[in-house]
């Protein structure tokens, strides 16, 4: 994940500055444990502003409105209590090249400053610190001990510390090429290093794009290159500079003012797709954080068009334009952060359910097995008959003993205790009749029982397996729900889950038939029950795969309307896509009228059984060329 460098926080610095300041501080909300959202009111209208501590993802920028759930963080309460209603007059940098900002509050603009809210952004150790007039530390995001470190402890009440310098040459727009040259290529050695060596404020991120934009390979090394490389690389750095000093003209400027005209191109936020791995951290150069990330090629759904190999706030590389630094970062790590809690609750909930159906699997076979035996109960009730009815014929220390069967005529061999006389053997098979007849009638219920709770662990995999990768916040959103539904089931500890009552709901997948109607499928089962027992009106079709768990497939039909054999083999085929069997060639698929469909009487969620059926084969792999459709409402 590329994170927050000096060159974007002094863009977003720029826009906060132009548009936010001064602004009155109305509410505080903390999001969660790395994330706080500050409400501002300005003559111009009313927005939140991101603070984020988190160690891949720390930014400040405007954002969307936090959720209405309680807010029971201690720091927010804190800082509700100072901050409420004071304004916000001021966003600086506490120094030159450093990635920490000083936002100041005061009663009003003009008014002496009454706190400071320092938001350091800095990688792994970044952090927001509240201090009084006198640069006293009230509170901190996170605390730091002297235990933790010896070189600048993070404590409440006392004195605020910067950062320690950064080592590392200044960048400067007044340094001619062959000084910056000769820096550069002093040492032999890879292009993109040694910018990042010899310079501060510089990160991986910018250094690629710089290189790249002059049609230069990062890799190369200062060796190889001729005249002609090093004025063009020196003309992306003189642009970078350019940009740096005079952004807040140039966002004062709404990026068409004439002091564009010479580099039009920059300070213009762009998603950057290119092929090769995103890049994150701050250099080497400024806080020694220097890691690239391997990048995934998704498309970001967030934006038609958007990838999430990173961003630029120059206008350098293949870019997709953002219309300003606030919403670039928002989008980018809103997304960057989804991706990593889709991958890590659809990772835990798999486990779970994979768990549970093992255990169930094995539980079922126990009572299977239990059942084979029970089978045995008249046999040994006919035995003990066969003895009984031969008391003459055994004799003191018989082991076994050879009767003829009444029904076959067929000589039988009834094993014996030899310990036992025949009277006693034949009430021990009496016994073990009896046994097996009471387990048959307890086992029965219970193996049921486990067998309704594999069909619905099963249904759960299902959904679990057709969201299986990230691509809109719809995806995270119905994992949530998942979580929600196994917690309320009683498999998931409430406890140790984050709930998320009180959120949105996630939508079904949205498909156009080939005649134009709308399918809706479930990705969930509280969206198998919504669409099946709610949504479904007099004229739709229900579908789903017979005997195989799957999702719900609603096909809406209008009064009077008939759907053809296209329109139902597109809905059989995208039944038979979205089930565990995806991975077949043909499937069989049933439908009915809604009418039709019963939920049975305690049934979990996503269990419904269904009458008056007609069938369909359908073709998943056929399905993977169909596209969803955009339907709004």
């Amino acid at each position: 994940m590329q994170q927050v460098d000096f060159t974007t926080l002094t863009a977003a610095c720029a826009e906060l500055q132009a548009g936010w300041i001064p602004g009155r501080l109305e509410k505080v909300y903390q999001r969660d444990r790395y994330t706080i959202a500050l409400c501002l009111r300005t003559l111009q209208g009313r927005g939140w502003l991101t603070l984020a501590w988190h160690p891949q993802a720390a930014r400040i920028c405007l954002a969307d409105p936090p959720p209405r759930l309680p807010d029971t963080f201690t720091f927010s309460d804190q800082l509700r209590h100072q901050l409420n209603g004071l304004a916000l007059v001021g966003i600086q940098f506490i120094a030159p090249w450093e990635r920490v900002l000083d936002l100041q509050f005061a009663r009003r603009p003009g008014d002496p400053i009454l706190w400071h809210l320092y938001v350091e952004i800095m990688g792994k150790y970044s952090n927001v610190i509240l201090t009084d007039a006198k640069n006293i530390i009230v509170t901190a995001a996170h605390q730091v001990s002297s235990q933790q470190s010896s070189v600048r402890p993070i404590q409440t009440g006392q004195p605020y510390e910067h950062p320690p310098a950064l080592l590392g040459d200044l960048p400067s727009l007044s340094e001619s090429q062959e000084r910056w040259q000769e820096r550069v290529s002093l040492v032999p050695g890879a292009l993109k290093r040694q910018l990042l060596k010899s310079y501060r404020g510089l990160s991986p991120a910018l250094v690629r794009s710089m290189i790249q934009t002059a049609d230069l390979d990062p890799n190369q090394s200062t060796e190889t290159l001729e005249t002609e490389d090093w004025q063009r690389l020196f003309q992306r750095w003189q642009e970078w500079l350019w940009a740096l000093e005079n952004w807040g003209q140039v966002v004062g400027a709404g990026f068409t003012d004439n002091v564009l005209e010479k580099t039009d191109h920059l300070t213009k936020p762009t998603l950057v797709g290119e092929d090769g791995e995103a890049e994150g951290a701050e250099g080497a150069g400024e806080a020694g954080e220097a890691e690239e990330a391997g990048g995934d090629k998704e498309v970001n759904r967030l934006q038609p068009g958007w990838t999430e190999d990173g961003y630029n706030v120059l206008g350098w590389g293949v870019v997709k334009p953002a219309p300003n630094v606030q919403v670039l970062l928002h989008h980018y790590y809103t997304d960057q952060l989804n991706r990593q809690e889709f991958s890590r609750l659809h990772n835990q909930l798999t486990q779970k359910v994979n768990n549970f159906l093992a255990r169930s699997r094995s539980k079922a076979l126990g009572f299977e097995q239990r059942l084979q035996q029970s089978e045995q109960a008249d046999e040994y009730r006919q035995q003990a008959d066969l003895l009984m009815a031969h008391l003459q014929d055994w004799q003191p220390g018989m082991n076994q003993i050879t009767v003829l069967d009444f029904e076959t005529n067929q000589p039988l061999t009834i094993s014996l205790d030899p310990d036992k006389n025949a009277v006693q053997n034949a009430q021990a098979l009496y016994k073990r009749h009896q046994k097996l007849k009471r387990a048959r009638l307890a086992v029965v219920p219970l193996l049921q029982e486990v067998q309704a709770e594999v069909e619905y662990l099963e249904q759960v995999e299902a959904s679990l397996i057709q969201i299986d990768r990230y691509t809109t916040p719809e995806d995270l959103q119905a994992l949530q729900e998942i979580r929600e539904e196994l917690i309320g089931q009683g498999y998931l500890d409430v406890r140790s889950q984050r709930s998320q009552d009180g959120t949105e709901t996630s939508e079904p997948y949205r498909y156009r038939t080939p005649s134009g109607f709308e399918l809706l499928i479930g990705r969930n089962n509280r969206q198998n029950d919504q669409l099946t027992f709610r949504t479904a009106g007099d004229y739709d079709l229900w579908f789903h795969t017979q005997e195989i768990a799957g999702s719900h497939v609603l096909l809406r039909l209008d009064p009077g309307a008939v759907a053809d054999e296209a329109d139902l083999q597109f809905a059989a085929d995208l039944a038979a896509h979205y089930s565990r069997a995806r991975q077949s060639d043909v499937v069989p698929v049933v439908y009915t009228e809604p009418k039709h469909v019963y939920k049975p009487k305690g049934a979990k969620p996503g269990m419904a059984i269904y009458k008056r059926e007609q069938i369909l084969w359908g073709r998943p792999q056929q399905a993977e060329l169909y596209q969803t459709a955009d339907i709004s409402g």
